[in-house]
């Protein structure tokens, strides 16, 4: 299982509290410091059942607006903008296996429990 982290985030410290909770231990990823590539970024996009990029989008995030991203923009120019700047990816994010969830709100994180 691996969980991608941001500890500023007190969404994403509650979901990995929920985790260990149940006795596990993911494997960590600090997402701002090791950015995930587009490649990964579009199975994590396919593993969420997304219908659309946007949807794993921070947009409340400065660089969202600076870059001019909008509901209408590409799947492949979202990537590319959450791997060049992945504070725009919304968290925190846990995989496991094929499936995975944003840990929005925190329990969520048990459906791959």
């Amino acid at each position: 299982m691996e969980f991608w982290h941001n500890p500023r985030c007190s969404k994403s410290r509650q979901a990995l509290a929920i985790l260990r909770e149940q006795g596990i231990e993911p494997d960590v990823r600090l997402y701002l410091d090791r950015a995930p590539d587009a490649a990964e970024i579009t199975d994590v996009i396919a593993a969420l059942g997304l219908e659309t990029a946007h949807d794993l989008i921070r947009t409340c995030e400065p660089a969202y607006k600076a870059a001019g991203l909008s509901r209408d923009t590409s799947d492949a120019a979202l990537i590319a903008a959450m791997a060049a700047h992945p504070k725009l990816i919304e968290r925190p994010v846990v995989i496991h296996g094929r499936r995975a969830v944003i840990g929005r709100p925190p329990e969520r994180v048990l459906e791959l429990v």
